[in-house]
Formats: C-alpha cells, structure tokens, sequence
C-alpha cells in the first residue's frame, strides 16, 4: 500500500502513527463472509484493523472453505420447533453471532438487544442493519 518493501516495520508503524493511521491486530477465531450464494469462512484467520480519518478497515488473510449459503444456519435450527412466529423469531435470532450484534451496536450507537433485533429483521446484513439506525 506505501511501497515500503524494504523498510523496517517498527518505522513503517512511526509514519503511520504520524500520518494519524492506528493499526490494531484483532484475535479472530473465524471470519464469515456471506454473499448471496456461499459463504467463505476463514479459521485461524489474521485479521488487522486499521483506523484511518474516523474509517476503519479490517484486513483478512488465510485461506477460506467455502460452503453453500445457510448451511449453517439450518444446521443450527434443526434440532427446534419453530410452528408459532415466535418460535421462528428466536430461531432467526439464535444464529447470529455475538461478535455481529457487538459490530452493529457500536457502530450504531445502540444496545445490543436492538443490534440483535436489527440484524434478525436484516437475515444477518451487517450494513443494512447499521443503516437502520442512521
């Protein structure tokens, strides 16, 4: 990105410091990335965020496993009853992830009940759930 093939990291991080850029290495578990038709997820992934002008950018490296969208999801919600609509709504809560009601209820502003509530109505889309918020 800066071209500094050669250089040294630490001095690679001072400029960086300077030019108001704030990388942060995060200890990911997995990474799942949903398209409309797979997902790919990255185990043992090395994930680093970066803080640039109030936008942060994640950046995952590793190698993913790509699987058909929803296998996990149904695999999740097999083993329970979901005849009444409040069933269904526990079930569709039940398959988020934690770490995804933690990213929209800081992003937003809001606790994590609604982040939670936000991204059932949304099947999981992190960025349209912010949106409902904004």
């Amino acid at each position: 990105m800066f071209g500094g093939g050669g250089m040294n990291p630490r001095k690679m991080q001072q400029m960086m410091k300077q030019m108001g850029i704030d990388v942060t290495d995060i200890d990911a578990e997995e990474v799942i990335i949903r398209t409309e038709d797979e997902e790919l997820v990255f185990s043992d992934a090395q994930v680093t965020r970066m803080d640039a002008q109030g936008t942060q950018t994640y950046q995952v490296v590793g190698e993913p496993e790509t699987r058909e969208r929803g296998a996990s999801e149904e695999s999740a919600s097999e083993d329970t009853d979901a005849d009444t609509d409040t069933d269904a709504d526990a079930n569709a809560s039940a398959g988020i992830p934690d770490s995804d009601v933690e990213i929209v209820a800081q992003r937003a502003g809001v606790s994590a009940d609604e982040a939670r509530e936000a991204l059932a109505d949304e099947d999981g889309d992190l960025a349209a759930a912010i949106a409902r918020f904004e």
